[in-house]
Order: C-alpha cells, then structure tokens, then sequence
C-alpha cells in the first residue's frame, strides 16, 4: 500500500494545472452568459473529459507512478501510455479550445481570436499550426517521437538530465498525443481532415510501430538496452525482466486505444460503403490503384473518390 501512497510530489505543475482549471471555468460561463441553454449542457458535458484527461495528466507526472519510473521501466511505459494516449484523448474529446479563449480578460478572446485567424503578424503562426495539424504530418510526428525516446541514447539522456525528461520527453508525448488523436476525435473548432481509409491505415500503421517495438525490447533483445537500469540502489528486479514488462505493456496496453478506434472507423466505413464487403473491396482497390503502374495517372473515381475526403465535423453552433 505504501507504494500508492508514499512518494507523491506537488511541483510547479500543479500549481499550472489549476491555474488552466480555473481559466477553463472562467471560459465556460462567459460562453454560457450569450449561449442557448442546450448549448451550454453540451459544453459542461464536454468538460468531464477535459477534467478527466487533467486528472490523467496529474496521475501521470505527480503519483508515485512517477516515482517509480526512475527505478522501472515498466512503470515508465506505463507513465508514457498515459501521456501519448489516455491524456490527449480525454482532452481532445473536452474539447476545450473555445473556453480557454474566451476566458481572456474583456473583449480579448474574440479579438485574439480574429487576430490569430486574420492577421498578418499571425500568418507565420498560422503556417505552422496548418502544417502540424495536418494529418500525416501528426500522424508521422506521434510515431517519430513514440520511436526516438525509445531509443537508448535518448532515453538515457532523459532519465540521466530532469530538464529533457520533463520539458522535451514528457511535453512531446503529450503535444503529439494531442495532434495525433484531432484526426480521430472530433474537437471543435477542429475539423477532421483524414479520411477515413487513412484513418484506419494510420492506426494500423502505428500500431506495428509499437508493436515492431515491443519486439525489439523484448524478443530480439538479449538483455537491457537502457544503461540507466543497470545499478539501480534498492531494486531486485532484474533490468533485463524489467524491460521485457515494460515492452509487453507497450504491446497491449497500446491496443486499449488504438484498436477501439479502428473499430470505430471501420464501422464508419461499413456505413458508408454499406457491407464489410464493399468495404473490404474499397481497401483492396485503392491498394491495387496506387500498387498499378499503370494507375497512377489515372483520375479516381466512384466509391474511392467518396473517401478521398471525410465530411468535416460540424461547426460550434454557438449561441
């Protein structure tokens, strides 16, 4: 039991965390004060997955969880499924963009608000966030960093320096947990752009990601690949055991997200195209188009035009 209970922190996060909570509310009944009140239900429903996925956020950097991922691998991976995974689609599905900046003082949210979308000073703003939300660069930036802190030179350069564990290892599984799972679940003012075949491809590809790198911790590994775990004071549990947990947790727990969704979209598929059959067939065409020399210079058309775009979430009715 001591291990849950002992060994809590209470750094500057926080502190940070209320803060973003207390700004978020501020938001919210500004919003409430010109909305319809079907509106405002809407929005406070949406809240309980913000507030869960801060909780989450909490458990992950401020719990013993924590703690005891300086001394377990396992426990890290644990600690990383939270932040790339649990968090971000808690947060994504709270939706809480709008609240955050109408929670500005005054008139400010609104004028920030065009500012960003209009304005000159913003434009290099606005590339960047146009580029980083875009599907496969999100999906590609989620994989690349799920890959490189799993490298042994910089996961031992994060466990060895607290400034990179923190603010570049632990705020980048986050912000591309983040940008990963907007191509997933709706999140106004967001809209989704990915369609719904690259949906599936883009969880499936990640998916063997992960798993491709279960496999190397685990089954192609002859003992531990992290220096960090070698002399560890206090700890019984062999390293080489230690990282083949670890790699099973990554593994399955990874499932928990990636398959649900994929389920979900292959159901959206079936909608769409009317049977798993069609379905299937839809897959197996665009394979054979993009494999097909012969296609590439050929203009698409029917059923795999309908799929080249997924109709956009619709907007924040308002008030």
């Amino acid at each position: 039991m001591s291990y849950l209970t002992n060994h809590w922190s209470f750094d500057p996060f926080l502190i940070l965390a209320i803060v973003v909570a207390v700004w978020y509310e501020i938001g919210l009944r500004r919003l409430a004060r010109r909305s319809r009140p079907e509106r405002t239900r809407e929005r406070r429903l949406r809240s309980l997955w913000f507030y869960a996925g801060l909780a989450v956020l909490l458990i992950a950097v401020e719990s013993p969880l924590d703690y005891w991922a300086d001394d377990y691998f396992f426990v890290h991976m644990i600690q990383h499924l939270l932040l790339m995974f649990a968090a971000p689609t808690l947060i994504v599905a709270g939706a809480p963009w709008q609240p955050l900046l109408d929670a500005l003082p005054g008139r400010s949210g609104r004028s920030v608000t065009r500012g960003v979308l209009t304005g000159g000073w913003s434009r290099p703003l606005r590339a960047l966030g146009s580029f980083l939300v875009r599907p496969w660069v999100s999906v590609a930036l989620f994989n690349a960093v799920m890959i490189v802190w799993h490298l042994p030179g910089p996961y031992d350069l994060a466990e060895n320096n607290q400034v990179v564990h923190i603010w570049l290892m632990h705020a980048s599984f986050f912000a591309a947990g983040v940008l990963f799972w907007l191509q997933f679940i709706p999140s106004l003012p967001f809209r989704r752009k990915m369609p719904l075949l690259s949906q599936a491809g883009a969880l499936i590809v990640t998916n063997v990601i992960m798993i491709g790198i279960a496999m190397a911790l685990s089954i192609f590994a002859s003992g531990s690949v992290y220096s960090v775990y070698d002399h560890v004071p206090g700890v019984t549990f062999p390293p080489f055991q230690d990282q083949q947990l670890g790699a099973a947790i990554l593994w399955v727990c990874g499932d928990f997200w990636a398959m649900p969704t994929l389920i979900v979209v292959v159901r959206a598929m079936m909608s769409t195209e009317g049977s798993v059959g069609a379905a299937l067939e839809t897959i197996l065409n665009r394979g054979a188009l993009r494999a097909s020399p012969a296609a590439w210079g050929r203009p698409r058309s029917g059923v795999l035009d309908s799929l080249r775009a997924q109709p956009p979430s619709p907007p924040d009715a308002g008030p």
